[in-house]
């Protein structure tokens, strides 16, 4: 992927907040003629980066709509910058955002997980035996693992040897392991193949693990023992480990025996394709993957774990007035990352509000940026814009790049600089927090 300069970056960030600024057109009030969509509901599951931005953007479109937003935590935590708590750069709380401002605006809150959905019936079955009815239906429930496909890693090895992909207990789990390991000690970290969860996440996640190493525990050392031989902003992310930590972290990509085939996490060992053992303080494994349950329930996956879907709306290809949204897509070229998340949920809220008025869809645009942070003045960004073409999903050609190799450190500082904002901007646009 080619390079970008910081005048395409703001050519990329002019062009969103454009699309933002036509998304609320008329001050938010209804932008398919004068239909208001009163009497018509649309339920959305999932209150993260896709599911809360998508609640909040049809409500504020079509103020008459009925939105129903279920979610079972009422404080959410993001994956992004999970890494940098575990690096000691954040408090875990300042990852947590709330409902009030959707609330504010009209979207009903149910604090319920969804444990079915009758799709012919278009009813949910909620967890305390309540239903709710809909005409439409977003699904944003993230991922699943697939438990048990990485030989001996299961659900209660987790607690021994966290996963740490979705935040919350396995994330303070994790942290707790790298406060208590011994100066000396080896973190090591299993990252399986594609199609994944944030696909830069395990390497930022050890950039931070080896900050925090190079600042209270210099001796120790980070393994990467990885699924594959390539992956997102590979150079830019060496270069950096080279920079930062010299010899510190190890990458171990799949064609030098990197694939790990079993774990023994009580004697948090790892066994790869070749049988070698590696032997590990801390051991942190990205298990496989899958879109969230509910998913499966309502019938739109298919044997591959995630949810094809239509390109241009992303309503289901197998069940119809379902729409899904996010990381339990599949959406390639897109990545599975909170920024998409976000993007996803604005253009199908457009399509469904324009499905509810029997009108056509807009033509969709959709954006993604991934900033990773390899040290604390040290940052890196890819982006990227898609659309559809000939049927398909496709990245616009020219349109997205990763930062340049070989840049300064003043440039590597701002980079840092630009996650941090980006972090609050997009916190405030889904929640209306920072």
């Amino acid at each position: 992927m080619k390079k970008f300069s910081l005048s395409r970056r703001e050519a990329l960030k002019r062009m969103g907040a454009v699309g933002v600024g036509a998304f609320l057109a008329a001050g938010g009030l209804p932008v398919y003629g004068n239909r208001s969509h009163g009497g018509q509901r649309v339920a959305v599951i999932g209150g993260g980066f896709g599911g809360a931005t998508a609640a909040k953007y049809l409500k504020r479109l079509s103020p008459g709509l009925d939105v129903v937003l279920v979610e079972p935590q009422k404080r959410y935590y993001t994956c992004p910058f999970t890494n940098l708590y575990l690096g000691g750069m954040r408090e875990f709380e300042t990852l947590g955002h709330d409902y009030r401002e959707l609330s504010r605006l009209g979207v009903r809150i149910v604090s319920q997980t969804a444990v079915d959905v009758d799709a012919e019936g278009r009813r949910l079955r909620l967890a305390d035996g309540d239903s709710l009815s809909w005409d439409r239906l977003i699904l944003s429930p993230g991922i699943d693992f697939r438990w048990g496909e990485l030989e001996g890693y299961g659900r209660e090895a987790a607690d021994k040897a966290p996963h740490a992909w979705k935040p919350g207990p396995q994330s303070r789990l994790l942290r707790r392991q790298l406060l208590e390991m011994p100066d000396g000690g080896t973190f090591v970290l299993v990252a399986p193949d594609n199609p994944f969860r944030c696909p830069p996440g395990p390497y930022e996640r050890v950039s931070m693990v080896a900050h925090y190493f190079k600042t209270h525990k210099p001796r120790s050392k980070v393994l990467l023992l990885d699924a594959k031989d390539n992956f997102s902003k590979q150079g830019l992310f060496l270069e950096g480990w080279k920079e930062n930590y010299g010899d510190m972290i190890e990458w171990v990509g799949r064609s030098n025996d990197g694939r790990v085939v079993r774990v023994n996490a009580d004697k948090l060992e790892v066994e790869t394709e070749f049988g070698e053992i590696h032997r590990a303080n801390v051991l942190n494994v990205v298990p496989p993957q899958k879109a969230g349950f509910i998913a499966d329930r309502a019938g739109v996956t298919d044997e591959s774990g995630w949810v094809p879907v239509q390109p241009r709306t992303f309503e289901s290809k197998q069940v119809p007035g379902i729409y899904v949204i996010g990381d339990a897509t599949q959406a390639a070229p897109m990545p599975k990352s909170g920024f998409v998340a976000n993007t996803q949920a604005k253009v199908t809220a457009r399509a469904i509000l324009a499905d509810l008025a029997g009108e056509e869809p807009p033509e969709p645009t959709w954006t993604n940026t991934c900033y990773s942070v390899i040290a604390p003045d040290w940052g890196i960004t890819v982006a990227g814009v898609y659309e559809v073409h000939d049927g398909e999903l496709r990245e616009v050609p020219g349109s997205g790049g990763v930062s340049p190799m070989g840049a300064a450190a003043d440039f590597r500082k701002r980079e840092a600089a630009y996650a941090e904002a980006w972090y609050a901007a997009i916190a405030q646009d889904t929640w209306g927090s920072r």
